[in-house]
């Protein structure tokens, strides 16, 4: 890979417009000093990170009661760092205090033409959905659960629950009953939000039957707040029926009472006031409950929006998610930087490839993200919208999900849009963020991250717990504390958990898992998880490696590589999903080994190479090698319900081409 290839550079007028430059120039102005690029201020802004985020707290605008003196706190200890202990905010209403006749969003479904809400509308329904939560008891500190469709009462729950110091917790509802239990059951919601059902590739499906069981597991639940979606003819039964309220019944009653524009009652809280809580994926067991604080979550939001986005006001904003990742609370917290939110709820597919480039031409829109897997499915589809599509607006695609592989970046500028900022994004669940991502100043080189976050202290460790030198491969790590760090995990009272899932590997060091390895352009390149590392012969070798290889086969539709213990050793197994009608021959085994040892190393070269009709991913789009490695080697896998077709699981069982 020559990851020294330039594919974009920003006009000089776009790059000295951005929030980005505009904020180097404050910088510089404030504190009397000459930050030259990008690469100063990002060292400024972890050498300074002090100043740095009383500085971003400033540029965007942030609302609060109180802000206080002191920024930091205890400013050694990872985890044990408190920022902005004086604070006093409350996270929805910086998302609802700008112009009340502008639009917050537009959704577009599988079915029927946009719906576009005003941030009056939204406003007004927030405070319906807020009132009633606290007429059922809901207080500080309390959660309420979504079980919902990307659709727009989900942005308005999670405003209200917000609004009023409760906390949100969410996930899309494919999942099943064991699923939704493993995750709603940990954290005991009072209210659930739930639609009737969802679409998905042209047929609806009911939640309700989903509903109606784990109602009878939760205690405290204290209502069940209906959204009509689909016209369900199917009802809820016991518990669950006896708690419903419908959703438009509130709104409508909000509105007799005749008081368009009263104020809602934001609960200002202190800054780590718990916002959100995620959950892992489970695939390993039991999901962790990730709870995230509201002061760190918007903050780090608005400065990812702003500096590395460029979210102008006005812009739509758009990002193929379910409310199921946590691209969904990073997507809608660009309200605070006054933009419109673009949502779709469907699949990216029905009813055919050019779905979400048909809704971002008819909404205008100016950023464009998804997940790697979507754009090089587009690419093998031979989808080309920059032929079919007038997108005079967009400014950048976003990808996340998944490394993206240099031939993606190929594609985006030769059949997307060529003068866009493509922003390839890795960060998480963990920190509802980014430890790398876009940068709409500087170049884009092919298959790289383009920078590393502004206020992190992101560098690449070995494994003796000391920074590389460029160009070496090691684990991703944050060195200093950072405002989105979680505040914990719920129900870990003592914080041995939290510990050991980031701070075990190095002390008062947080260790992300992913294997990288820096850039002489200050870029990144992401080679897989660390956890999914491969180790033939003592040789450790990021599954990404591979997939860049494999994937650039006009046959192979997708991949999947483990390390199998065989003989003393591990051997390199690749599962390959072929082209409809393809089968996996000696001609392309032969054609794949070649390619990947002339690419790569020999080592790098899979042993056996096995055909497969499916591959296992998470409700997010991710695939599970931890999973697949597990059923190969005779293991059970836990919590099968955290991923979106777990039936694929037994097509990697028993394979008789593994057992010699």
């Amino acid at each position: 890979m020559n990851s020294q290839t330039c594919l974009w550079t920003p006009s000089a007028a776009r790059a000295d417009a951005a929030h980005v430059s505009l904020f180097r120039n404050k910088i510089n102005q404030r504190f009397n000093i000459e930050l030259s690029d990008y690469s100063e201020l990002h060292q400024w802004s972890v050498d300074h990170s002090v100043d740095f985020w009383r500085e971003i707290w400033d540029y965007a605008g942030i609302q609060s009661e109180i802000r206080g003196s002191v920024v930091l706190e205890n400013a050694s200890a990872m985890p044990g760092a408190r920022w902005f202990p004086e604070a006093r905010l409350n996270f929805a209403q910086n998302l609802l205090r700008q112009d009340v006749d502008a639009p917050a969003l537009i959704f577009q479904g599988e079915e029927g033409g946009p719906r576009t809400i005003s941030r009056a509308e939204l406003y007004q329904q927030v405070r319906a959905v807020a009132t009633k939560l606290k007429s059922v008891g809901v207080g500080v500190g309390d959660r309420v659960a979504g079980f919902m469709p990307n659709i727009p009462e989900a942005l308005v729950a999670m405003l209200a629950t917000s609004s009023i110091g409760a906390v949100w917790s969410s996930c899309s509802p494919d999942f099943g009953i064991n699923g939704v239990r493993d995750r709603f059951g940990q954290i005991e919601p009072k209210v659930l939000f739930t639609a009737d059902g969802y679409r998905y590739a042209g047929k609806n499906h009911g939640s309700l039957a989903v509903v109606s069981e784990l109602a009878e597991s939760i205690d405290g639940l204290q209502a069940i707040v209906v959204v009509s979606f689909i016209d369900s003819p199917d009802s809820l039964t016991g518990t669950a029926k006896a708690l419903a309220v419908p959703y438009q019944s509130i709104v409508d009653t909000d509105i007799a009472l005749g008081k368009p524009d009263a104020p809602i009652e934001f609960e200002q809280l202190p800054f780590d006031h718990p916002l959100y809580i995620m959950f892992s994926s489970g695939t390993t067991g039991k999901p962790k409950c990730i709870v995230h604080g509201a002061g760190g979550t918007l903050l780090q939001h608005v400065k990812e929006h702003l500096m590395h986005v460029d979210v102008k006001p006005g812009e739509k904003l758009f990002f193929f998610t379910t409310c199921g990742w946590m691209m969904w609370n990073w997507l809608v917290t660009a309200l605070a930087s006054k933009a419109t939110l673009l949502l779709y709820d469907g699949s990216p597919f029905y009813p055919n490839g050019n779905t979400l480039f048909d809704f971002a031409q008819s909404s205008g829109m100016d950023h464009f993200g998804t997940s790697a897997k979507f754009i090089d499915a587009c690419s093998k589809a031979g989808i080309s919208p920059i032929n079919t599509h007038q997108l005079p607006n967009l400014k950048s695609v976003m990808s996340t999900g998944s490394p993206l592989v240099p031939e993606s970046f190929d594609y985006v500028y030769k059949h997307i849009a060529k003068d866009v900022c493509l922003s390839s994004m890795s960060g998480g669940t963990d920190i509802v963020s980014c430890f790398v991502l876009g940068n709409p100043s500087i170049a884009v080189h092919r298959g790289e991250l383009q920078s590393k976050g502004l206020g992190m202290d992101i560098q690449v460790y070995g494994d003796d717990g000391q920074p590389v030198v460029v160009g070496e491969k090691g684990e991703l790590v944050c060195a200093q504390p950072f405002p989105c760090m979680p505040t914990g995990f719920f129900g870990d009272d003592d914080g041995s958990r939290y510990h050991a899932a980031y701070f075990e590997k190095f002390e008062n060091v947080w260790c992300h898992g992913d294997y990288i390895a820096e850039t002489p352009s200050h870029g990144m390149v992401i080679y897989g998880r660390s956890d999914a590392v491969l180790n033939p012969g003592g040789v450790r070798i990021g599954t990404a490696e591979i997939y860049r290889q494999v994937e650039s086969f006009d046959e192979i539709v997708e991949a999947l590589v483990i390390g199998q213990q065989w003989e003393s050793d591990i051997r390199v197994v690749l599962f390959v999903r072929l082209r409809d009608g393809l089968t996996l021959d000696a001609d392309l085994q032969t054609r794949v080994r070649a390619h990947v040892r002339e690419q790569t190393t020999p080592r790098h070269v899979p042993a056996r190479i096995v055909q497969v009709t499916d591959i296992p991913r998470t409700r997010s789009g991710k695939i599970v090698e931890l999973a697949v490695r597990k059923i190969v080697h005779g293991e059970n896998v836990d919590n099968i319900e955290a991923l979106a077709n777990p039936e694929a699981l037994a097509l990697f069982a028993d394979i008789a081409e593994l057992q010699s």
